[in-house]
């Protein structure tokens, strides 16, 4: 897991793309929508920065803001790091782990490819597990 490349583990049909002037209200929505944690802040297709759920929280819900009428470009993370789509799950996390992040853009040259997340190292053994608790399941009914 930790040896793949960061671009087979990107879910390309959950980037979301936004403009700056887009608010955290419809930037909320469009997440919600497409099950994401993280759009992609873009401006004449340039990555200029990234909004979060935890940002939703922390810039937006516990200052007071009203998300109607806050934009994506006063509460981005302004010039997000970004990997590139070669780069190993591993050296992600390790990236994620020491600059406090959970969202990464994966870019080649200046084109977005898609977002890897933390997430992602979970759901693999998540899996796993669920697979071995029902088989688990089904053999203790089979020997009932």
């Amino acid at each position: 897991m930790f040896d793949l490349p960061v671009k087979s583990l990107m879910e390309p049909k959950k980037l979301v793309l936004l403009a700056p002037e887009t608010t955290v209200a419809e930037a909320a929505k469009r997440m919600a929508t497409k099950n994401t944690g993280a759009t992609l802040v873009m401006e004449n297709d340039t990555l200029i920065g990234i909004f979060t759920e935890r940002d939703a929280v922390f810039r937006v819900l516990a200052k007071g803001l009203d998300a109607h009428a806050t934009l994506l470009r006063q509460v981005m993370t302004p010039n997000p790091a970004t990997l590139a789509p070669n780069t190993t799950y591993g050296h992600a996390l390790l990236l994620m782990h020491e600059r406090g992040f959970r969202h990464v853009p994966v870019v080649e040259g200046s084109r977005v490819l898609g977002i890897v997340a933390a997430r992602n190292a979970m759901d693999p053994q998540l899996e796993e597990f669920v697979s071995e608790a029902r088989r688990r399941e089904h053999y203790r009914e089979a020997t009932t």
